[in-house]
């Protein structure tokens, strides 16, 4: 096995649980609760469900990098030789980066202030636009997981 091997394993694994857990969230984990539990009850499973996942985001986020570059560093002899989809990637990553931490800089507070304070509205309002981010956020990962099976052909 050659040292890139588990650099690229540990690198997917971060990519599929950031990119999965927010599919899940979107798909699935939603829908349920819009359907079944009122708003009091939604607000403070979402808290908790993102102070949980993000956790695993902050692992992702920090994995990603490390494993990307150095994957690049031992199979392109750095960001000069990187390929054109290995620079879409990162500017990527940036992008998707920016959206969480508007979420867990901003946004996140936002909720549990709402939540604290039992302003149920306010908390509705927030976690709008936290959907809204995570759904851009989501779209963005899901592209560059089809960019990145393409890149033979890319």
């Amino acid at each position: 096995m050659t040292p890139y091997a588990p650099l690229y394993a540990l690198h997917l694994l971060a990519a599929v649980i950031w990119v999965g857990g927010m599919f899940f969230a979107w798909m699935i984990l939603r829908p349920v609760a819009v359907q079944a539990l009122e708003a009091p009850a939604r607000l403070r499973l979402w808290l908790g469900v993102f102070e949980k996942f993000f956790v695993w985001v902050w692992v992702a986020v920090v994995t990603l990098p490390l494993s990307g570059f150095a994957m690049l560093h031992l199979s392109h002899g750095g960001l000069d030789g990187a390929p054109r989809y290995v620079q879409i990637m990162i500017g990527l990553y940036l992008v998707m980066l920016a959206l969480f931490l508007r979420i867990q800089a901003l946004r996140l507070p936002e909720l549990r202030r709402a939540v604290a304070s039992e302003n149920w509205p306010a908390g509705g309002e927030v976690l709008g636009k936290i959907r809204k981010l995570v759904g851009s956020n989501l779209l963005i990962g899901l592209s560059l997981m089809a960019l990145v099976a393409m890149r033979p052909s890319f």
